[in-house]
């Protein structure tokens, strides 16, 4: 799926801005034939979550319907374009109508899905209609509502304290979260491309593999355009494989993020038919022992799991937010983050690529569960998201690792979550083997992925939620801990989460849980320990920011405080005490 583009033979239109919306509490909708339009409609921003606009709308989950009209796109010819409709992110699960034709359905947040609507457009009028669901149920990804179901399994649920009743410890935020765009298209034209980079001394070469929709006998041009790099290939198949040698490359890392302009244009006889373009960075990413190596040199990963959260627009897509929160991170010292707990946005990705930072790609299949119902299900979803997300995110250079889950509960199904994620890996490493492979735990030892990832990432709050307040006994603790796996699986650790609650403004001395100090502490001590543990590659602190979560007894506001800087970026003093930690030369690179 090629990311929208406007050129000579291409057309984007954002159809970002106030939608008509209604929620469908009793689902009725479907029998009202809202459909082919509704009235009663209530004006929402789209993008942005319907949680933080509505009073009446914070904690309703359900369906949901949004409507919108256009006019087609200037310059489009029916018999030499296609037009689509692409959504960013729905979350959890849209069905799509255009002109009272049905489109198509999608489940699942957070990643993008689009339709062909050639045949359906009008010059004018055209009525988009989006019915959105957000319930949370034990056969979808992120699963929910699990309470009865744990009972009869003798698990506790995690959401039995938390409302909205999720499996995961963040707010379900429901809505079109992210742009919908109109593209125009060549109707024989480029549908993707796979970009592979590799070094050899100090050249690189670049494999791009160029997939078509066209008939007949075709040529690509493929260059990078800031070199003296031309090819070009015959394309007789759907798809080719052009490479690109680039004597002295310059080489992408986070302190040299250098980016080449790669243009591909399609041709047939003498005329162009389609080109498109996208940025390229040449590096190689590969575990070795116990390191990981960027273009063959080890790196440590310094940074952060954050959400995609902020007042207001809850999870909706924010520019201004993600250039702040870059900002933020790079003012730390910060050279990597995780995309906890689901994909991020496009536009973060971008920027990941242009600013140097290194990135933990991440699924949405977090907080899953191994009792049969709605196993199987679950289990599809996975292998969908798996898909679409290396589909979405593998030309880019910042992506070096693939994580496919986030904390699964897998105490009492060790052999049902080993059966579950064999095929799961087996699954990614067929759609990508550059890039080494992760899932992330907090049972740590007992953790039956572990068996199938490169590298293991950890999750870990000695000091907070065992041995809480007490820091001399956690860190001896998480540190025999992390001796032990090692031992065991014999395999590189990254340090995924790890932090404690601060309320802002709240001070104490001796520090105690939940002051500003408390957090500080513990974030150092962690740090320093890490330095400690060669085996120990990255440490990624959590939070970012404070973020919204459901209600519960241990959620002081509904919000989850272990960010080291306030929901709304204003920073604590874990934020100044880690910036001189991560800044410091003497620290491990």
């Amino acid at each position: 799926m090629l990311y929208p583009q406007s050129n000579r033979f291409r057309q984007q239109v954002d159809l970002s801005g106030v939608w008509d919306f209604r929620f469908d509490p009793q689902n009725e909708g479907d029998q009202a034939s809202w459909q082919s339009g509704f009235t009663g409609a209530r004006p929402a921003a789209v993008p942005a979550s319907w949680n933080e606009q509505f009073e009446d709308g914070r904690d309703y989950l359900g369906v949901a319907w949004y409507q919108t009209e256009f006019t087609i796109p200037w310059g489009w010819a029916a018999d030499k374009h296609s037009i689509s409709v692409r959504f960013e992110s729905v979350n959890y699960s849209a069905e799509v109508w255009l002109n009272g034709v049905q489109l198509g359905a999608h489940e699942g947040g957070h990643l993008p899905f689009e339709f062909d609507i050639t045949k359906h457009i009008r010059p004018a009028n055209n009525r988009l209609v989006v019915r959105v669901d957000g319930e949370l149920t034990p056969d979808r990804v992120p699963p929910g509502n699990l309470a009865s179901l744990m009972q009869q399994e003798k698990q506790i649920a995690f959401e039995e304290t938390n409302f909205p009743a999720g499996s995961f410890d963040f707010f379900p935020f429901c809505g079109i979260q992210r742009p919908v765009t109109l593209i125009v298209a060549p109707r024989e034209g480029i549908s993707d491309l796979t970009v592979l980079t590799d070094i050899a001394d100090r050249d690189g070469r670049v494999r791009v593999q160029i997939k078509h929709n066209g008939a007949g006998e075709m040529t690509a041009r493929v260059a990078l355009k800031n070199t003296d790099s031309l090819a070009e290939a015959v394309i007789n198949d759907e798809t080719k494989e052009v490479l690109l040698e680039v004597p002295d490359a310059h080489f992408w890392s986070p302190a040299s993020p250098y980016l080449y302009d790669l243009h591909i244009e399609l041709v047939q006889g003498t005329s162009v038919l389609d080109e498109y373009s996208l940025q390229v960075g040449i590096r190689t990413i590969r575990v070795q022992g116990d390191q990981l190596l960027l273009n063959g040199e080890p790196v440590y990963l310094r940074g952060f799991g954050r959400h995609e959260d902020f007042p207001v627009i809850g999870r909706g897509y924010a520019p201004a937010v993600i250039v702040k929160d870059y900002a933020l991170m790079q003012w730390m010292g910060a050279n990597s983050f995780r995309t906890t707990h689901y994909p991020y946005s496009e536009t973060m990705m971008q920027l990941a690529d242009r600013l140097g930072f290194l990135v933990i790609d991440e699924t949405p299949a977090v907080g899953l569960f191994f009792a049969n119902e709605g196993l199987e299900q679950r289990l599809e979803l996975c292998k969908q998201y798996t898909k679409e997300l290396i589909a979405r995110d593998k030309n880019h250079p910042s992506v070096i690792m693939w994580s496919l889950a986030n904390e699964p509960h897998s105490q009492q199904y060790q052999a049902e979550s080993s059966a579950f994620f064999s095929p799961l890996f087996d699954l990614a490493r067929s759609l990508d083997s550059s890039r080494p492979l992760t899932m992330t735990s907090y049972i740590g030892l007992q953790e039956p992925a572990y068996e199938f990832a490169d590298v293991l990432s950890l999750n870990r709050y000695a000091g907070w939620y065992s041995q809480p307040g007490q820091l001399d006994e956690a860190i001896p603790v998480l540190s025999a801990e992390l001796d032990a796996l090692h031992q065991k699986f014999n395999k590189p650790i990254i340090v995924t989460e790890f932090g404690a609650d601060a309320l802002a403004g709240h001070h104490a001395q001796p520090p105690e849980m939940f002051s500003e100090e408390y957090q500080a502490d513990m974030l150092e001590q962690y740090i320093q320990l890490f330095r400690t543990k060669a085996f120990v590659i990255g440490e990624h602190i959590w939070n970012l920011c404070d973020f919204k979560t459901g209600q519960s007894v241990r959620r002081v506001g509904g919000l989850n405080l272990k960010g080291i800087f306030t929901r709304d970026r204003r920073p604590k003093l874990a934020a100044h005490r880690v910036r001189a930690l991560w800044t410091n030369p003497t620290t491990k690179d």
